[in-house]
């Protein structure tokens, strides 16, 4: 199994060189059946990350470019009137049929328009004139958003910011990078060269793998004292909520995975614990410290599972 995901990592390198990490990431995000907030400046690859992702997997593409002008039923579908039947019936919006949507400048859309998908993420299935649609499985959202040019946008709500499993971002290249990105992109697109490497039947008994993986109690217990820590912290008004405290279990659980592992470590915890809880916390107004640097103090003073005494084993292959 690890090496069908080494090959889609390698696969989506070659569109975007010296990412490894952040690709790795995504692909983790992926087992967690979770979704994806890219917050970054603009040019650095994010759509292109996207597109080659879903090649390298197999999925159903979409993408939205959310602008003011998007309607919530532009995303779930609408009911129109029949003459010839006299009833109701349903057409599709942009969710349907489609394992990855990537939304291109999300808070960009009106408030209304991002809660569209809340139902989408959160339950796979879109409800329309009380009428429910499932989703195609697997589904994920890729969303962006830019830190420059804020004009016109719109802050997306907690609720939804709750609902992505990781917020990540790409970044510039270093030299080597680019200089790659260049001599490449010359006389073709790399995107071309990318392959399918793992089918979505494939990807989707990885997920249930995933769940499957270990986590014994006192890696449970760290995972509550860091969360209720956080809502104590004397610079946060907004804690890490428990859905936060589940997504911060199933990335762990993806992670472990990922290394060939059945069982999930405190270092698990600690490597996913910034991707998956940094726009989960609000600081208190005035505050001197970063949500960075809280999650830092979070850690440090948390004391880390034993261990000597954690479960260990094998992943079947």
């Amino acid at each position: 199994m690890r090496t069908q995901l080494e090959d889609v990592i390698r696969e989506v390198e070659k569109v975007i060189a010296g990412k490894r990490e952040v690709i790795e990431k995504i692909v983790i995000a992926l087992l967690a059946e979770g979704h994806i907030l890219l917050d970054d400046v603009p040019g650095v690859g994010k759509t292109t990350l996207a597109t080659a992702l879903s090649r390298a997997v197999g999925f159903s593409f979409r993408r939205i470019q959310f602008t003011p002008d998007v309607l919530p039923s532009d995303i779930t579908g609408f009911s129109m009137y029949d003459k010839e039947s006299g009833g109701f019936t349903y057409r599709p919006g942009l969710l349907s049929r489609v394992n990855l949507l990537l939304g291109d400048e999300i808070n960009r859309a009106s408030s209304k328009t991002q809660s569209a998908l809340l139902e989408a993420m959160e339950e796979r299935q879109v409800t329309v004139d009380g009428n429910t649609y499932p989703m195609e499985k697997p589904f994920t959202v890729i969303a962006t958003q830019n830190s420059i040019g804020t004009a016109g946008t719109q802050v997306l709500p907690y609720a939804q910011m709750d609902r992505f499993l990781v917020q990540l971002s790409i970044g510039y290249p270093d030299y080597e990078a680019q200089m790659t990105m260049l001599r490449d992109r010359q006389t073709e697109n790399p995107l071309e060269s990318v392959s399918c490497v793992l089918s979505r039947e494939e990807l989707t008994a990885m997920q249930r793998e995933t769940r499957s993986v270990t986590m014994k109690d006192e890696i449970l217990d760290y995972i509550t004292k860091l969360t209720m820590a956080s809502r104590t912290h004397e610079a946060v008004a907004v804690g890490i909520s428990p859905r936060g405290a589940l997504f911060i279990g199933r990335t762990a659980k993806a992670k472990a995975y990922l290394e060939d592992r059945d069982y999930v470590t405190g270092s698990d915890i600690q490597a996913v614990f910034r991707d998956v809880c940094t726009h989960r916390v609000l600081l208190k107004d005035g505050s001197e410290h970063s949500v960075t640097q809280v999650l830092d103090d979070l850690v440090k003073k948390t004391d880390t599972p034993d261990h000597r005494s954690r479960f260990q084993g094998i992943m079947k292959k």
